[in-house]
């Protein structure tokens, strides 16, 4: 009747409980949208970005499964408590954790807000459900000591794949470059300037937002290791899975206290090589390619090193002023 449209009992139904195939459905939606997500990786998407979209895919697919009996369900049957009731299954049921949650939320509530704007919804099944607040953390990095341990590794030339990754990964502790842009990266990306300086300059992946980093001389060193003419990309290729198993090996060969993951070495690169340095916060997130400084700010820990340097800095300035009262 608000469409002022003739209907009958069947165009009522489907408009509540939904015809899969006379029209669109959460999780038909779903996968169009994965479809055009996979068509961008390797573009401006990584391939961890996708596997999120895939886990929420199936924990969906799960839970309509599990409560509704049914393999799909239309959007005028969703409502508010579905949303919690699936924020529920995935937590107490599937044992996920907080964070992860908050993943599949927001993207259930991107396709629902696509829905609403394509018409395939008669309204925002979000509009007064909050998402969980994100837990805010220090991103981890490297000690130095850890840092030295690895750099300094002396790592069998037979073992060529863990060379390979823990130069890139010393590669991202220079650089603050990201796996999926180091992977990516060529010659073209370098620039020099007019005091024969060398650049790094390239899109992220993630944001496509613009980083730039002056180049250390282990940086250059690095490159110059690598260069092969006839390669489109500065350094050899190399499969995350594989990344990810041989920075697992490293830190057992390099007897490392701390976790090694490859993200590691952005945030090394952050606070260790560059906050801890007396390098600016805003310089820093131009390095780093951030949209806004806030994103920057979460490296600006304190450190024993910093507090004590600082405060020495505080003591020599201020040895002349008396006080007066």
């Amino acid at each position: 009747m608000e469409r002022k449209k003739d209907f009958d009992a069947a165009a009522v139904r489907n408009m509540f409980q939904g015809n899969a195939g006379m029209q669109m459905t959460l999780l038909k939606l779903l996968d169009r949208h994965n479809e055009g997500m996979k068509a961008r990786v390797g573009v401006d998407r990584a391939p961890t970005t996708m596997s999120t979209y895939v886990y929420t895919r199936r924990t969906l697919a799960e839970f309509i499964k599990t409560e509704f009996k049914v393999s799909d369900l239309a959007f005028g049957q969703l409502n508010e408590q579905f949303i919690r009731d699936y924020q529920d299954f995935c937590l107490e049921k599937k044992g996920l954790a907080m964070e992860t949650m908050r993943h599949y939320l927001s993207i259930l509530k991107k396709i629902c807000r696509i829905a609403y704007k394509e018409g395939h919804s008669e309204k925002y099944h979000f509009c007064h459900f909050k998402l969980p607040k994100q837990k805010e953390s220090t991103p981890k990095a490297l000690s130095r000591e850890n840092f030295e341990k690895l750099r300094d590794l002396e790592i069998p030339e037979k073992r060529r794949s863990h060379v390979i990754t823990r130069d890139l990964f010393l590669f991202a502790c220079y650089t603050g470059t990201a796996y999926a842009d180091v992977v990516s990266i060529t010659r073209e990306n370098l620039f020099t300037d007019d005091g024969g300086s060398l650049w790094l300059k390239y899109r992220r992946k993630k944001t496509d937002y613009l980083g730039r980093v002056k180049l250390l001389p282990e940086a250059v060193a690095l490159i110059e290791k690598y260069r092969d003419d006839t390669r489109v990309t500065l350094f050899p290729p190399q499969d995350y899975h594989t990344l990810r198993a041989n920075m697992k090996s490293l830190r057992l060969m390099a007897g490392l206290s701390q976790d090694l993951v490859y993200h590691m070495g952005r945030h090394s690169f952050a606070s260790l090589v560059t906050l801890e340095e007396g390098v600016p916060i805003e310089t820093i997130s131009k390095m780093l390619g951030h949209s806004n400084i806030k994103t920057t700010q979460i490296y600006a820990r304190v450190t024993p090193k910093r507090l004590f340097e600082d405060m020495d800095r505080f003591v020599e300035a201020t040895r002349d002023l008396k006080l007066i009262l």
